[in-house]
C-alpha cells in the first residue's frame, strides 16, 4: 500500500485506448500497459500533479479511504503513478522535457524498444504454423484496367557500379578471421564521413555526406563494435565523422556480447564487426517541430544502411543488418541516454564464407581519407 504522505504524479509517457471493449493505459516510457475501468482516468487525472495518497482520500470522498489508497497503491505498483524524485520519474520528466515537439505521436518510438522475440522451439513452429493457415500477401501488384505500357528489355551496362548492385547480399556465414582496420576506416567514412561542406545564407556551414538528409541535419551517429579487426583492439568505440578518428568507449566486448545486442542471433556472433547505429534526435528537432520529422529520422537511417551494405559489398566484405535489438542494454553499453540520443539499427560484417565472392578493390580511393 502506497505511503500515505507519498508525493505521486501521474506518468507523463502515457496513453490510453480501447481495445476490445476493454480500456488500456500504457506507460511508453517504461513499455509498460495494464487495463483499467473508466473510474482510473479520474484517478489519474487528480494526479496530474505532485500529490499524496492521503490527498487523495480526501478527494474521492465518495469512495471509502480503503478503496482509495487501495487504487492509488495499485497504480503505484502499475507504474501509471511515479513516485517524486525515483529514476523512473526523473526519467519520465525528460521524455515530456526532450520529446516535447513530438508527443504524443513519438510516445511510438519508446512504446517499439526492447520488443520481445520469440526464441522457445515450440513456439517457433506455433508462429510457423500459424502463418501456414493464411496465404502471404501478392508480392507484385497490378492495377486493375490500368493500359499497360511496354518498357525496353533490361540490360545492364558492364561496370563496377552495377556489378555491386547486383552481389548485394544478406550475409549469415562469415569465416573466422580478421577483416583489416583499412576496410573498416572506408566503410566509417564512405558511409557516415563528411565528404565535404555545403554553405547556407542562414544556418552556416553544413555537412555533406553519401547520404541524404532532412536539412542537412544527419542525426545519425555510429558506434564501432570491434571483434575481429586486425590493427585494431577488440572493443567498442564512437566513430568522429568529422575528424574520421575513433574514440574507445570500453575494450569490454565479447561475442557473447553481440549476441545479446542483437536479440541473441548466433550467426551475429562470427561476425568481425559490428555497427551500432543511432540517431541523435535534437539535431533534427532543433528544425523542424513537427513530428513527422520522425519518419525522416528513420529513413536517414535506412539510407545509410544500404549505402553501408553497398559499400561493404564493394569491399568484398559480407554484409548483414538487423533491426531486433536489446535498446536498453545496448543503450546503456554505448553510454547514450536513450532519449535524446537511442539506437536504431544495427548492421555488421565479416569476410563471406564463400571465398569465391571476395574481390579486391578495384581502385584506390585514398583521397576520401
Amino acid at each position: 500500500m502506497a505511503d500515505r504522505a507519498t508525493q505521486l504524479r501521474r506518468a507523463k509517457s502515457l496513453i490510453a485506448y480501447w481495445e476490445g471493449g476493454r480500456l488500456f493505459f500504457r506507460n511508453f516510457g517504461n513499455r509498460y500497459t495494464v487495463s483499467g475501468r473508466p473510474i482510473t482516468c479520474e484517478v489519474l487525472d487528480f494526479f496530474g500533479d505532485w500529490r499524496t495518497p492521503r490527498q487523495a482520500v480526501s478527494h474521492f470522498a465518495d469512495y471509502t479511504p480503503k478503496s482509495v489508497r487501495s487504487a492509488v497503491s495499485q497504480l503505484k505498483k502499475r507504474r501509471l503513478l511515479l513516485v517524486k524524485g525515483s529514476p523512473e520519474a526523473v526519467n519520465d520528466a525528460r521524455i515530456a522535457k526532450e520529446w516535447a515537439q513530438w508527443l504524443p505521436e513519438g510516445g511510438f518510438h519508446f512504446s517499439t524498444k526492447d520488443a520481445l522475440y520469440v526464441r522457445n522451439r515450440s513456439r517457433v513452429r506455433w508462429w510457423r504454423s500459424r502463418l501456414l493457415k493464411t496465404p502471404p500477401p501478392n508480392f507484385f501488384k497490378s492495377v486493375k484496367g490500368a493500359k499497360k505500357a511496354a518498357l525496353p528489355a533490361r540490360a545492364f551496362p558492364s561496370s563496377e557500379f552495377v556489378d555491386v548492385l547486383m552481389r548485394r547480399r544478406t550475409h549469415r556465414e562469415f569465416l573466422g578471421r580478421k577483416i583489416s582496420i583499412q576496410a573498416v576506416s572506408q566503410l566509417l567514412s564512405l558511409v557516415w564521413g563528411v565528404t565535404g561542406y555545403l554553405e547556407s545564407p542562414r544556418f552556416g556551414k553544413l555537412p555533406h555526406k553519401t547520404s541524404p538528409s532532412g536539412g542537412a541535419r544527419h542525426p545519425g551517429e555510429v558506434y564501432l563494435v570491434a571483434l575481429r579487426v586486425k590493427g585494431l583492439r577488440p572493443g567498442i568505440y564512437h566513430y568522429h565523422s568529422g575528424g574520421h578518428y575513433l574514440e574507445l568507449i570500453t575494450t569490454k566486448v565479447t561475442r557473447n556480447n553481440v549476441w545479446r545486442y542483437c536479440a541473441r542471433q548466433d550467426y551475429v556472433k562470427n561476425a568481425a564487426a559490428l555497427f551500432l547505429m543511432t540517431a541523435v534526435f535534437p539535431r533534427t528537432m532543433w528544425k523542424y517541430n513537427h513530428v513527422r520529422a520522425y519518419r525522416v529520422v528513420l529513413l536517414e537511417t535506412g539510407h545509410l544502411c544500404q549505402t553501408f551494405c553497398l559499400v561493404a559489398t564493394w569491399l568484398g566484405l559480407a554484409p548483414f543488418c538487423t533491426a531486433a535489438l536489446d535498446d536498453t542494454l545496448i543503450e546503456k553499453d554505448l553510454g547514450i541516454d536513450g532519449i535524446r540520443e537511442s539506437v536504431l539499427y544495427a548492421a555488421g560484417v565479416g569476410l563471406p564464407a564463400n571465398s569465391q565472392s571476395v574481390r579486391p578493390l578495384a581502385r584506390a580511393t585514398s583521397q576520401f581519407f
